[in-house]
C-alpha cells in the first residue's frame, strides 16, 4: 500500500493506517532511501501513530461507556 499524503491521513481506516505504517517502516528499513526521505517517512509515520492512537482512545471510551451501561442493566 502506498504512504498516505498529508491530508489523508485523518481520513483513513484504522486498517489502512497499520498498512501504511507497515509500508512506511519496511521503505525505512530498505538501504536505498536518501536522508531526506527517511525523515519525511518518519514524519509522516508519526502522523499515522497520532491518528492511530487517538482512534484506539476513541474506542477504549466508547467500549468503557458500554461496559458501565450493560452494567447498569
Amino acid at each position: 500500500m502506498a504512504e498516505p499524503k498529508k491530508n489523508e491521513t485523518e481520513n483513513i481506516s484504522v486498517e489502512a493506517a497499520f498498512e501504511a505504517l507497515e509500508a512506511l517502516l519496511a521503505r525505512l528499513r530498505s538501504e536505498d532511501v536518501p536522508l531526506e526521505e527517511s525523515f519525511t517517512l518518519y514524519q509522516q509515520g508519526l502522523k499515522l501513530i497520532d491518528r492511530l492512537n487517538r482512534q484506539i482512545d476513541g474506542y477504549e471510551k466508547q467500549l468503557a461507556v458500554w461496559e458501565a451501561s450493560a452494567e447498569e442493566k
